[in-house]
C-alpha cells in the first residue's frame, strides 16, 4: 500500500511472531514530528519542506538513494545542522535543536555509520567520556554497562579495549552508549552496512525489544528486504522531497524502489559481459603487512580488471578494502622488489606514488 501524498503517513498494526505489533495511541502525542523542514546549501536544496512523524514504540524507516537528503535530515534532528525553515516538535513541544548535547538531553541518541570510538580506550572509558563526569568513573559504570548489554542481548565486556572488538561489537558499544542515556528515540544510519547477516539479525532482535518497551527507532537503510521485515512504516525521500509514505511490509521491493528513484523505464538492466580483452589492471598474489596495529594486512590477493568491466570489491568493512584501494591508488606503496605485483597495462606500478 503506497501513499504518494507528502503530508500523509500511515501508522499501522503489523502482526508478527518476531515481536509484539506496533499500535499507535492517538491519546499520546507523537514522539517526533517534523513540519516543512527545509535546508539549503549553495547550489543544492538538501531538504525541501520535509514532513515526518514517528510514534512511541515505532520503528520508522527513512529511505532514499544517495543524495536524497537523508543524512541532512538526521543531522537536523540530532542538532548537528540547523534547518533554514520548518519546525521540530518533540513530544508535543516545539524545540530548536541547537546541538547534539541538547538532543541527547531530550532523549535522542544517534549511531552514525562511521563510529566515534577511541580504539585505544576500553568500552567503559568510551562510554564514560560520552556521559560526562557526573555519570561516574569508568569503573563505577561497569555494572550498569553489563546490565544494559545483557538486557538487550548485546553482551560486551566493559574492560575490553575497543581495538580488540569486531565491527559488530563496536556497533553494540555505540548503541549501549546511547541506551545508557535513557533515550526515547534511537537514530541508526545504515547500521547493517558493516554487519554480517547473523549480526544484522541480532541487531533486529535488539531493536524490536526496544520498540516493545516504547523506544522509537529511526532506521536508515538501502536494504529494502531488511526494511520490509523490520519497520512498521517508512518515509521515502527523492531529491530532497518526500516522495511518499508507506507500510513496508505491504510493499514490494519494486514499489519501494520506484518511490526512491522514480520510474525505471528506459534504463538498461542487462549488459553483455566483456570477454577476451586484455587486462588493464592486474593484481598478482599481493601480500602486504600493515604496520598499523589496528589495520588489516593483505595475503596472496589476486584480481584482474579488463576494459569495459565493472569489478566489485565486497566484504564486511575492515577486512582490507581500504588497504587494497590505498595500494592501487599509490597512497600506500610497495617495496621496489614487489612493484610487479601490481600492473597497469602490463607496467609495474606497485611502487609509484599518485603523482
Amino acid at each position: 500500500m503506497l501513499t504518494p501524498w507528502p503530508g500523509f503517513c500511515f501508522i499501522h498494526k503489523r502482526p508478527t511472531s518476531a515481536f509484539e505489533p506496533f499500535m499507535s495511541n492517538h491519546a499520546i502525542p507523537a514522539r517526533l514530528q517534523l513540519r516543512h523542514i527545509t535546508k539549503r546549501y549553495p547550489g543544492c536544496l538538501a531538504n525541501d519542506a520535509v514532513d515526518l512523524t514517528i510514534q512511541p514504540g515505532e520503528i520508522h524507516a527513512l529511505l532514499g538513494e544517495n543524495g536524497a537528503g537523508k543524512s541532512t535530515l538526521m543531522k537536523i534532528i540530532y542538532g548537528v545542522t540547523q534547518p533554514d525553515a520548518g519546525s521540530i516538535i518533540w513530544q508535543g513541544q516545539v524545540q530548536t535543536m541547537r546541538n547534539p548535547a541538547q538532543a541527547r538531553s531530550l532523549g535522542i541518541g544517534m549511531v552514525f555509520q562511521h563510529f566515534s570510538l577511541f580504539e585505544t580506550l576500553s568500552v567503559a572509558q568510551n562510554i564514560a567520556l560520552a556521559m560526562g563526569a557526573a555519570a561516574g568513573t569508568p569503573k563505577q559504570l561497569e555494572p550498569r554497562i553489563r546490565e544494559v548489554s545483557q538486557r538487550y542481548g548485546m553482551a560486551v565486556e566493559p574492560q575490553r579495549l575497543v581495538h580488540s572488538l569486531s565491527i559488530g561489537e563496536r556497533q553494540k558499544v555505540e548503541i549501549i552508549r546511547c541506551l545508557m542515556q535513557d533515550i526515547r528515540l534511537l537514530i541508526l544510519d545504515e547500521p547493517t552496512s558493516v554487519l554480517t547477516p547473523q549480526e544484522a539479525e541480532e541487531l533486529f532482535v535488539t531493536l524490536r525489544h526496544l520498540a516493545v518497551e516504547g523506544c522509537s527507532i529511526l532506521f536508515i537503510s538501502h536494504k529494502l528486504g531488511e526494511v520490509r521485515a523490520l519497520c512498521h512504516s517508512a518515509t521515502v525521500l527523492r531529491n530532497g522531497k518526500v516522495s511518499g509514505h508507506c507500510i513496508p511490509a505491504e510493499c514490494s521491493d519494486l514499489e519501494l524502489a520506484r518511490l526512491m528513484v522514480g520510474d525505471a523505464e528506459g534504463l538498461t538492466a542487462h549488459y553483455d559481459k566483456v570477454s577476451g580483452s586484455e587486462a588493464f589492471l592486474r593484481v598478482d598474489k599481493l601480500s602486504w603487512h600493515n604496520p598499523d596495529p589496528f589495520g588489516c594486512s593483505l595475503k596472496d590477493l589476486s584480481l584482474e580488471v579488463r576494459s569495459g568491466e565493472i569489478v566489485g570489491i565486497a566484504g564486511v568493512a575492515g577486512n582490507g578494502q581500504d588497504e587494497l584501494l590505498a595500494l592501487l591508488s599509490g597512497e600506500q606503496t610497495l617495496p621496489h622488489a614487489q612493484a610487479t605485483t601490481l600492473r597497469f597495462k602490463d607496467t609495474p606500478v606497485g611502487d609509484l606514488r599518485p603523482d
